[in-house]
Formats: structure tokens, C-alpha cells, sequence
């Protein structure tokens, strides 16, 4: 997700406040002394980790390979996969220059940009920034970032990459390219209407019916029953254990089973079933709540006094803008709004295959800042499984496992109703734990007995009522589980040959300064300001198992900064590689790992970008770069890897048109000059 926002209402640290004070650092015995970052660090740190795992790096599969080079595709056999995954492009340099860079032999062209026509009555995107609120609901909507490919013949079994829907989240917005003038308000400090329509508007998902002509080129196939605009107005259903939980409870629904909107729809996740999740991730920032004390449900998670637009302040009495305000208002929920805060966080599913349905939030996956959501390969009478990452420093990385099996013939949006929510604790020898979140599990329901009457960080804790408490309060359920802190978990990305799974920890300035979480095995950089990525595999290759054992894949850094293993440097950054801050993280069909980075735009990093990865080998090379002041973001290929779409969001200058004033988001489309493989 976007931090380095031109709205300064999105800056650190008021958008995303250390909201964990728990004090869940069960491993800092690990390092007794701390050691300069950068090499020196990182080699002593890569070696001190491997020497605690012993074998647990074979079982990531670093070294599986025979005789020949062939390497073991998770199932036994020797598979020739490697020359599947290397990397066949020459890496191309570091930039700060206000154009998109790919490497020789490929060619890069914007794509549906932020206010492109998509429904209703088209129409057009207006450089000054006059476009209405109606207007912007039949547009394509701001910051891109999360997407899929879905082929347009995915129902019937087949894998068109010449025709499919476009499904890509919004995130948030930049005011000041919004309006002709950026955000006004009215002389008696309230806002006026629809700019706040537009606003709500611009946020959501955006379903893009595309079509590519003989001659190679990309368009949108106007008039489709397939385009649809999802925003924060939206409504929805309320689906799993919370459905009618009485603290869900609100004036627009007081049986507590719908909802309106979607905010800040970061990463995403489609699902074996063909229909698409989109994360709410910093949502506590889009409401306000007055009141000399609030609910746990808002303290955990930072909902503060003013929030982030005004929108509670629209010049209008409609209960779409006074929702905003979580004050008790009223003698009862369902008399006013004082827990319409507690239907966000959750993710959201929605068919864009079928219009008309209505999204559904997910409420079993748990309650917190979802990064995004990536599943496990679906088995034949197997549980569902699927991995979300909460995106703030020092929270946490979670598993959910369903109740019932998975049936391709019947499966659907039920399976993620009902199932256990696990948080992952990362032991310092290389193993790990999943602790379910369930108050059934005699250990979680002893820990949550013995937290009554404590402080949980700044939460004086009374107790859970029910599971439905437990799911509401996923983070601080999982500070009372003691998980481990993670440097802001982002997404996650599971290898489609040896069923690894790979996450982001994008940066955390904070680890180890006074007053803060000290490092421990799986954060262990102080003040790690340009983060690493984490990777473990479930005991027995069974993603439903309880226990897993991990390594660090690749720390992020500048040139010289290294990956040791067993005393070996096995990465060492370079010009060609160095990059700070992963985020976006994707494996394609072939089972390359792509990576996106939101970090400095400071040498020697310069502009954001994207890197492949190898796996096998963590050959990592430098592929593409995005324009300035833009966060590179969002990645897939149409099933046969010729077509890649690559979000950029926030651009800071006149990008993609030079001659228009006001940046725009847009998806890029990257070819091979001569017809291949994307990055083979």
C-alpha cells in the first residue's frame, strides 16, 4: 500500500499510527547484540538464523535439485522446472525520470487511467478536474492497485489471453487532482456534497471488460454488461460469523447483515471458485468518532477524532455521508452510526462474471488491515486455505483454514463462512506455529482467561463474549495469543511448484527504538527501513498444518547488502538488484517471483519499480521502473504470459500525458517486442 502519498492526510505517522502496544516480543534473546545494518548485519544475522534452523532451508527448497540441475517440483519428481523460471531479460538501471522503464526487446503503453468511461452514459474525463460525482461513478476510479485477469471464457473451463475482465482495486485518492481546486470546504466548515461523492466514488473496485484486436492492441469493450464500478457506497451483504452480531448493528441495517461500500481496497486475491476479494485496509482513517472514550473495536485499530476527507461534514443530512461519524449519537445502534466502523475491515468478494450479485464481506477471515489475500492450490476434498497480511507495524501475519472441503463442482464464497483463523508465531529455530483464534482451543481460551482484568496494551480487557467478539477484535485476539510482531506484513504470494509461501515486511522504522518491539528472528533488522521478505513451508507441504518452518528469502538494501546462508553470501545486491521496501509480490504461471517496492525516492533507489526473482536460484534482477513519485503496484499476465498489466499509482508529475496537468493513475501493458514470455 501507498505511503508516499501527496496528500499529506496519508503521510506517517498520522495515517498509519503504531496502534499495537501489546508487547508480543517473545525472541529478542536472539540477537544479544545489535550489530550496523547492512552487510555486516545482515551476513551475521543470515548466518546466526541458518545455523538455528539446520535443515530447515532444504525444506524451503533451496537445494532440492539432482545430479543433472534438475529440479523437484514439490511432488517428487524432477521436472525440468528451473529453465522455467530463469530469467531471460538484462536488468535494467535504476531511474528518476518520469517515464516507465522495461528492459531492451519490450515495449510499455498506458492503459485505462484513473476517469477512463466504463458505464452508464460514458462520460468523458475532464483535465480540469469538473467531472461530478455521478460522473466519477461511471468511471474508472483513482489509485490502482490490486488486479486480475480473468479470462473471458474462465465459466466454461477455457483460458483466453486475448479477451477477459480487468478487476483492479482503488485504494484512495489524491484531493488536490480530484477537483478543479483540490478539496474546498464551505465557509460554516462543513464540505460541499459531491465533492464528496466523488471522493467515495473514486474509491472501490473497478470490473474492465478487454479485448485485444489482431493488430496486438488493448481496449475496453464499451457497452458490456461486464463493466461495473464497485465503490464506497456500494451496498453489501454481511456474510460468516458476524452477520448479525448485535455490535454490527446500525441504523442503515439493524439486524446487522448489510453494509455500505468498501474503502481502501489495497492487494486482492482471486479465488479458486473465479470470483475476486478485495481487501479494506486502512479503512479506521475514512471515520471520526467525538466521544471522550471509544470502543475497543476503534481504539486497536486508530479511528481518531477527524477523519481523513471530512466526509462525515457534507453540506448534506444524507445518512451515506453522516455514517462517517462513529459518535453515539442516539439511544441505540440502530438509531444512528456508532458501529458502522465495525463493518470495515473484512474482504470482499465479489462475481465479475455476475453483475447484478451483490459484494459479500467475508467476516470469518477476521477483522484487521488486510493487506490482500492469496490461497493455497485448491484440492479435491481438501480445505480451503488462504493467507492475509495486516499491513501497519508490528501486526501480524494470519491463516485461514475452512470447515468444509473444497469440491470444484460446487464450490463458492460458502467456504469462507465457516473455518479456523490462525495468526502465525515465528520461532528463532526456523519453526513456526499457527495459534488458532478460537475460543474452542483450550490454550487460546486459557491465555484469554488469564489477559481479564489486565492491560493489553492500551486496552483494559474485559474478556470476549463470544467467538463473534474474538473475529471483531482479530488483533487483539492475536496479541493475547502471542503471535510475533512483523515488520508491516504486505502481500503474499504462494509458489505454484513447491507450495512455499513468500510475504512482504515492507519497513518498519520503528523495530527496536525505545518505547517499541525489539527485533526478533523473523524482524531482525533495527529500524529496518527497507525491509525483507519471508518465506516458510507447511509441515508436510499440507497448508492446512499447524506448524511450518521458515527463512528469510532476500533482505532489501542498497549495494553490498547480503543474504547469507549457512556462511555463504547466496545475495548479494548490486546495481542491477538493489531495492528497497517490497510490496507488491506475485508468482506468474511459470513460477517466477515478481516484486514491487513503495519506498525511498532517494538514491540509490531513485523511482519505485519491479523485480523477478527466480526462486530456485534468488537470481533477482531489476525489470521495470514506474515514472516519478509513484508506487508500482498490482501485477498479472493473461494464462499464456505474453501480456502483463502493471498498476501505477499516485504518479507525482503529468504522467501518462505530458500534456495534461494532473497525474493519473493507469495500468501499463508490457509486451515482448517479439511475441514471448513475459521475463522468460
Amino acid at each position: 500500500m501507498a505511503k508516499q502519498d501527496l496528500d499529506p492526510n496519508y503521510l506517517d505517522p498520522d495515517y498509519e499510527p503504531v496502534v499495537n502496544h501489546s508487547g508480543n516480543t517473545p525472541f529478542t534473546s536472539v540477537l544479544a547484540s545489535r550489530l550496523k545494518r547492512r552487510t555486516v548485519m545482515k551476513g551475521t544475522v543470515g548466518a546466526a538464523l541458518t545455523s538455528l534452523m539446520g535443515a530447515g532451508l532444504v525444506a524451503c527448497s533451496d537445494d532440492n535439485s539432482d545430479d543433472n540441475g534438475n529440479v523437484d517440483g514439490g511432488n517428487g519428481s524432477s521436472d525440468g522446472a528451473q529453465s522455467e523460471t530463469e530469467l531471460g531479460f538484462k536488468a535494467v538501471a535504476v531511474s528518476d525520470a518520469n517515464q516507465v522503464i522495461v528492459p531492451e526487446g519490450y515495449t510499455a503503453q498506458p492503459f485505462v487511467p484513473w476517469g477512463t468511461p466504463l458505464t452508464g452514459d460514458y462520460p468523458d474525463y475532464r483535465a480540469d478536474g469538473t467531472n461530478t460525482g455521478a460522473d466519477q461513478e461511471n468511471q474508472v476510479g483513482m489509485h490502482h492497485d490490486g488486479m486480475h485477469f480473468f479470462p473471458i471464457d474462465q465459466k466454461a473451463g477455457g483460458n483466453s489471453s486475448t479477451e477477459g475482465l480487468l478487476v483492479m482495486n482503488h485504494e484512495y485518492i489524491n484531493q488536490s487532482a480530484l477537483h478543479p481546486s483540490g478539496a474546498t470546504t464551505n465557509g460554516d466548515g462543513t464540505r460541499p456534497a459531491d465533492e464528496v461523492r466523488k471522493e467515495v466514488a473514486a474509491h472501490g473496485i473497478s470490473v474492465i471488460h478487454i479485448k485485444r484486436s489482431t493488430d496486438g492492441e488493448w481496449d475496453v469493450v464499451h457497452g458490456s454488461p461486464f463493466n461495473r464500478r464497485v465503490t464506497g457506497g456500494t451496498p453489501m451483504d454481511l456474510r460468516g460469523p458476524l452477520r448479525g452480531y448485535e455490535k454490527l448493528v446500525t441504523k442503515y441495517s439493524p439486524t446487522a447483515t448489510e453494509t455500505r461500500g468498501t474503502l481502501n481496497n489495497c492487494a486482492m486475491g482471486p479465488t479458486p471458485w473465479g470470483t475476486y476479494l478485495a481487501a479494506e485496509e486502512n479503512w479506521h482513517g475514512y471515520f471520526a468518532n467525538s466521544d471522550a472514550t471509544q470502543p475497543r473495536e476503534q481504539v486497536r485499530h486508530g479511528v481518531g477524532s477527524a477523519s481523513r476527507y471530512d466526509w462525515e461534514l457534507a453540506d448534506s443530512a444524507e445518512d451515506r455521508y453522516l455514517r462517517f461519524d462513529v459518535s453515539v449519537k442516539e439511544a441505540s445502534a440502530d438509531l444512528d452510526y456508532r458501529n458502522e466502523a465495525n463493518t470495515y475491515g473484512f474482504m470482499v468478494e465479489i462475481d465479475p462474471f455476475t453483475p447484478e450479485s451483490k459484494p459479500q464481506k467475508r467476516t470469518a477471515l477476521g477483522r484487521f488491515g488486510h493487506e490482500g489475500v492469496i490461497f493455497a492450490p485448491a484440492k479435491e476434498g481438501e480445505p480451503v486455505v488462504c493467507y492475509s497480511g495486516d499491513d501497519s507495524r508490528f501486526e501480524y501475519i494470519y491463516k485461514f483454514v475452512s470447515a468444509q472441503p473444497y469440491h470444484a463442482a460446487t464450490a463458492g464464497g460458502y467456504l469462507l463462512d465457516e473455518g479456523t483463523l490462525y495468526v502465525a508465531r515465528f520461532n528463532e529455530d526456523g519453526s513456526g506455529d499457527w495459534l488458532p483464534l478460537s475460543l474452542d482451543d483450550e490454550e487460546f481460551s486459557a491465555k484469554v482467561a488469564a489477559a481479564v482484568g489486565t492491560n493489553v496494551g492500551d486496552i483494559a480487557f474485559d474478556g470476549f463474549d463470544s467467538q463473534q467478539d474474538v473475529l471483531l477484535n482479530t488483533r487483539l485476539a492475536a496479541d493475547i495469543a502471542g503471535a510475533t510482531t512483523m515488520d508491516r506484513p504486505e502481500w503474499g504470494a504462494v509458489d505454484p511448484r513447491t507450495g512455499e509461501v513468500y510475504f512482504t515486511l515492507t519497513n518498519n522504522s520503528n523495530r527496536g527504538k525505545d518505547g517499541y518491539d525489539d527485533v526478533n528472528a523473523a524482524n531482525p533488522v533495527v529500524e529496518n527501513r527497507t525491509g525483507h521478505i519471508i518465506r516458510w513451508m507447511e509441515a508436510g507441504n499440507d497448508h492446512a498444518a499447524t506448524a511450518f518452518e521458515w527463512d528469510i528469502f532476500v533482505f532489501a538494501g542498497e549495494q553490498g547488502t547480503e543474504t547469507v546462508v549457512d556462511g555463504e553470501a547466496i545475495v548479494t545486491l548490486d546495481d542491477s538488484n538493489l531495492f528497497n521496501s517490497p510490496d507488491g509480490l506475485w508468482f506468474d504461471y511459470n513460477g517466477r517471483l515478481w516484486i514491487q517496492t513503495d519506498g525511498s525516492w532517494s538514491e540509490p533507489y531513485l523511482n519505485n519499480m519491479m523485480l523477478a526473482a527466480d526462486p530456485r536460484t534468488r537470481d533477482i534482477r531489476r525489470f521495470f521502473v514506474g515514472p516519478y513519485g509513484c508506487e508500482v503496484t498490482g501485477v498479472v499476465t493473461t494464462p499464456d504470459g505474453k501480456t502483463m498489466f502493471v498498476n501505477i499509482q499516485h504518479p507525482q508529475g503529468n504522467w501518462p500525458n505530458a500534456d495534461e496537468s494532473r497525474p493519473r493513475d493507469a495500468t501499463v501493458i508490457v509486451t515482448r517486442d517479439d511475441g514471448g514470455v513475459v521475463g522468460a
